[in-house]
């Protein structure tokens, strides 16, 4: 009980010390607000309506698919409700129509532009269109949500299979230390670009492809860490306590060593997970990563690349890249004066 009661006062030392570095946490407090609202894509912005009031009755599209007869239409296949007839019966005779604040899909073409693609930001394309006619803020919500899922997603795993790999480094030492670190050596030494070109040469590009090839190697640098701290707290008193009274080494790993092993961790959390973002993009940006289908942060610094003249598809993709990145940062600096034993 009592032991319980000094983390507490432990953890909220930390929250409160987190707290007085001012650009850390209103950075959280941004990008918690930013990628929350990312989570609701498909409300934000897509060219289906939110409701539709027809002949008396809602229908709501964004979760059911209706096929174009319900509306009046002549075929049984879904309705596009871009469609100038179809949307013609959907404001008329008493029906509403509501589309969300971006009318328009991550990958829906506006076909009613009057200019060459890719088009300067107008009214209808707040921030332009893509050289496929794809509205680039729907693709820049759409792709900041999966940029930051996959990190998410690669900073879990990583971090996982680092810390297992340095706690067994770290506790049992010997052998087992120095076997696993001969192998870290020759896996560090395994050229990761190049296996990824080959795996996207063989096998059909996707997200959980990307995710197990990154992961393979994104664990490494946090495990050298883990197993430092291990190799100290193996040999303190309270851990040879625990071993003559015969506890496993299961539990004295998780329960006495690793928590407190987990400061590295946590405060390299933000920038394992900038890392990861950064590698998903320039996977893209060189044709190796999500397929083509997908919306990426990546993808559209490629398009601006190729379209120099078209600065709004690398300037907008530029700051909401550059601005995740600096959020993440400064929250990595908070966290980390937070955990400093020596401010403590």
């Amino acid at each position: 009980m009592a032991g319980k009661q000094i983390k507490n006062s432990l953890n909220r030392r930390r929250w409160n010390s987190f707290r007085q570095n001012r650009r850390g946490y209103y950075s959280l407090i941004i990008f918690v607000i930013i990628f929350g609202t990312s989570l609701f894509a498909e409300v934000l912005s897509n060219d289906k309506p939110l409701l539709v009031q027809y002949n008396g009755k809602d229908y709501f599209p964004i979760f059911k698919v209706y096929p174009e007869t319900v509306f009046g239409g002549c075929f049984a296949t879904e309705t596009d409700y871009r469609d100038p007839f179809i949307l013609h019966k959907l404001t008329t005779n008493g029906n509403h129509v509501f589309f969300p604040l971006n009318p328009h899909s991550y990958n829906s073409i506006n076909l009613s532009l009057d200019r060459p693609v890719p088009s300067p930001p107008s009214r209808d394309n707040f921030l332009g269109t893509d050289d496929r006619g794809r509205d680039v803020l729907a693709r820049l919500i759409y792709g900041f949500r999966l940029s930051v899922l996959f990190g998410f997603a690669l900073t879990i795993v990583g971090t996982l299979l680092g810390i297992i790999a340095g706690a067994v480094q770290g506790y049992f030492g010997g052998r087992t230390d120095l076997f696993c670190q001969r192998f870290i050596e020759v896996w560090s030494a395994m050229p990761e670009l190049y296996l990824l070109i080959i795996f996207a040469s063989i096998f059909k590009p996707s997200i959980l492809l990307l995710l197990i090839l990154l992961s393979m190697f994104g664990w490494m640098g946090l495990s050298d860490y883990v197993r430092a701290e291990f190799l100290r707290g193996r040999n303190m008193e309270y851990v040879k306590a625990a071993k003559a009274l015969g506890v496993g080494n299961l539990t004295i790993m998780y329960r006495h060593l690793l928590p407190n092993g987990m400061t590295p961790v946590i405060t390299f959390l933000p920038f394992r997970m900038s890392g990861a973002i950064l590698a998903l993009t320039s996977l893209d940006f060189l044709g190796l990563g999500v397929p083509p289908s997908t919306p990426s942060l990546g993808e559209l610094l490629a398009e601006g690349k190729a379209n120099i003249d078209a600065w709004w598809l690398s300037l907008s993709t530029f700051a909401v890249l550059v601005g995740t990145l600096v959020l993440l940062i400064f929250i990595g600096e908070g966290l980390r004066q937070a955990f400093d034993p020596r401010k403590q």
